[in-house]
């Protein structure tokens, strides 16, 4: 709701105006290993400064830290805000995404890497650092949940039968 709110907000036309659910990283944990996230930092305003992609964080004797060359660095505390991919464009991201695909396609080490990944938040970043736009963090103190791991999956299935109990989701889900 919050990202719909923000672009039904923009005046017709808007360029570069995007937004970014910003779940607070202690929200978004599994209790069965490390998880990937885009630890973002913020401006004074509730811009995007950067967005920097950790593929390895979790809680490390009561810390929650991601992982760079081996060593397990703190994140910066558990309200820091991570992306889950939730994000607001205006139409003309996707003109920028689909160039930097290309040259994304075009780099030979991406086509014989069977784990190269394509991930929004570094357009998000390039855009940003280019200075062609910006990017509002919407705070949430919703929770995370979802299948990293199998041992995740009956902890899922009974929140999400639970939303659906409540109403908060319709029944039959699908």
């Amino acid at each position: 709701m919050a990202i719909g709110k923000f672009l039904a907000e923009l005046p017709e036309g808007s360029k570069g105006k995007y937004a970014m659910v910003g779940f607070r990283v202690g929200n978004t944990l599994s209790e069965n290993g490390s998880v990937a996230r885009g630890v973002c930092s913020t401006d004074e305003n509730g811009n995007l400064k950067d967005i920097v992609e950790r593929t390895e964080i979790e809680t490390i004797d009561g810390e929650i830290c991601y992982k760079e060359d081996g060593e397990w660095k703190p994140v910066g505390g558990e309200n820091v805000p991570v992306s889950m991919n939730m994000w607001g464009f205006t139409p003309d991201y996707f003109a920028y995404s689909e160039e930097y695909f290309k040259e994304f396609l075009s780099d030979p080490k991406n086509m014989t890497n069977l784990k190269a990944e394509f991930f929004i938040p570094l357009m998000v970043d390039k855009l940003i650092n280019e200075g062609t736009a910006t990017c509002k963090v919407l705070d949430t103190t919703s929770k995370w949940f979802g299948v990293t791991y199998a041992a995740d999956r009956p902890g899922t299935v009974e929140r999400i039968k639970a939303l659906v109990d409540a109403g908060v989701y319709p029944s039959p889900l699908f």
